[in-house]
């Protein structure tokens, strides 16, 4: 754990996590504090308190930018 990242994934949670969307694979992306697939669809899922938010309405699609 480090003071710009509180919350960390463990390799194991990452492995067992998949899109809900499309079942592709997820990548925690650290500096944007989501969960990027890697399958089809790309969506980015945020993650609030170090708790991911695995649902496709909250998620972001490749083509939109944050805000």
């Amino acid at each position: 754990m480090n003071s710009e990242n509180p919350y960390t994934l463990s390799k194991t949670l990452l492995d067992i996590l998949a899109c809900p969307a499309c079942k592709g694979g997820i990548v925690h992306d650290e500096t944007a504090q989501k969960l990027v697939c890697i399958g089809e669809c790309q969506r980015r899922y945020p993650i609030r308190d170090g708790i991911p938010v695995m649902l496709i309405d909250e998620a972001e699609l490749p083509d939109e930018e944050p805000g």
